[in-house]
């Protein structure tokens, strides 16, 4: 009596998760329909300050600072924000009341990107299916593409939209969002990130400190050129990581092509320059290809870029052998996906450019990175420890040996820490 008493039960639980399983497929197959659409800006340290006060610029007029003919009118220094980080997250809500998180780079200005979101963007979206991700972005970027806003703030703003609605999706059906992207090539992701020092020593101290954590590249500065103390420091660098791996060099658009040329020479000669990253400016893309054909090491540029038509143009014409898009600022994981399987085609590799901003950043970069074929490395081996990092999730994104591994929940697998993101949330009203 008991055994068939069990059997049945058997049988009755069986019957259930069965049932379980049919709902489940049906609530999935339901249309995501967007209630709410909210942006919120980010700072840290969350000083109560007027939003004019981080921005630094130098003044117009402002000269390179190099010797004799290196020192021109300076024409790469981008504004900065006086040790501010600021960023947009962006909040999206179903009428069942799902959620989904993205986030744009805002360092500079956030309320335009949460206004771009809010006035703009929301009204599009309201009443929508976020499942059709790639028909909504299509919408969004048609806006105001005839107007010729394919690039920055309106961009950035796209791009958190566009996180957020991938983020969505996986918590809705239970994935995460590699997973929706056709699962990952590797188990984990290699990772680098900057050093820095005010003298060659304190520079090489950095540099062993990022080894011994289990990074095989490191990035530093060049931008002034013309002198011996720039290229000093990179000599320095790039022999302590002979054994260990490479260093990237980053000029941040600084020369104009003689000027790169003669620079990116002077690397070959050391062998280990991972890459010479975005030397010439945005502006200066004809250049690139030539660049690229002066040099041993290998060109990269991307962080400038925002869309895959200027990729194609790059790519196209051989203007880099590395490209390292930025996911908060290229249009978010739709159009960056876009571009990492243009420069596949090309036999072209990947790097995530991750730039300031919260764990989200790091979060929805790597998603993408596990999940396209060309990714080589990352940025980013110091960015969960801030302030805007793995303190603002309920359980941290794990690092091991200068590699990352993506969350396994659903989404980006990320659970905020309401009270820690309730600290450098700013009013922007």
């Amino acid at each position: 009596m008991v055994a068939g008493a069990a059997a049945v039960s058997g049988v009755g639980a069986r019957a259930q998760t069965v049932v379980r399983d049919r709902q489940d497929r049906l609530d999935a197959a339901r249309p995501l329909t967007i209630r709410l659409v909210e942006a919120f800006v980010i700072r840290n340290p969350p000083t109560p300050i007027p939003f004019d006060d981080p921005i630094e610029v130098s003044p117009p007029g402002s000269l390179t600072g190099g010797i004799g003919l290196w020192n021109r009118l300076d024409h790469a220094t981008p504004s900065r924000f006086k040790g501010y980080e600021q960023a947009v997250l962006v909040k999206i809500t179903t009428e069942d009341g799902q959620v989904g998180w993205g986030e744009c780079h805002a360092p500079s200005a956030p309320r335009v990107h949460q206004r771009i979101i809010t006035d703009l963007f929301a009204p599009v979206l309201r009443g929508q299916d976020a499942r059709r991700i790639n028909a909504l972005w299509e919408r969004l970027y048609t806006t105001e593409r005839v107007r010729g806003y394919m690039t920055g703030a309106h961009f950035e703003a796209l791009a958190g939209i566009d996180l957020a609605l991938w983020d969505l999706l996986g918590k809705a059906i239970g994935l995460p969002v590699y997973q929706l992207l056709g699962g990952v090539y590797r188990g984990s992701q290699p990772l680098y990130r900057g050093v820095g020092g005010s003298t060659i020593a304190a520079l090489v101290t950095d540099a062993k400190v990022a080894v011994a954590s289990g990074l095989q590249m490191v990035k530093m500065g060049y931008r002034k050129g013309g002198g011996s103390s720039d290229l000093e420091r990179v000599m320095a660098v790039a022999e302590f990581m002979k054994p260990h791996g490479q260093v990237a060099v980053d000029s941040l658009g600084a020369f104009k092509l003689y000027e790169a040329v003669q620079i990116g020479r002077k690397f070959d000669a050391l062998g280990n320059i991972g890459w010479f990253e975005d030397a010439l400016l945005p502006d200066d893309q004809t250049a690139y290809p030539m660049l690229a054909a002066s040099l041993e090491t290998p060109v990269c540029a991307g962080e400038m870029l925002n869309n895959r038509f200027q990729f194609r143009d790059l790519l196209a014409t051989r203007g880099a052998d590395i490209i390292n898009p930025d996911v908060c600022r290229a249009g978010g994981i739709t159009e960056c996906q876009r571009i990492a399987f243009i420069a596949d085609t090309f036999n072209v590799t990947w790097s995530p450019h991750v730039s300031t901003g919260t764990v989200l950043y790091f979060a929805a970069s790597l998603h993408l990175a596990l999940a396209t074929p060309n990714c080589i490395i990352m940025e980013g081996g110091r960015k969960l420890e801030g302030p805007l990092g793995n303190v603002l999730l309920r359980t941290p994104i794990k690092v091991e040996n200068g590699c990352a591994f993506a969350p396994e929940g659903p989404g980006f697998g990320i659970e905020w820490n309401e009270a820690a993101l309730a600290r450098v949330t700013i009013d922007a009203s």
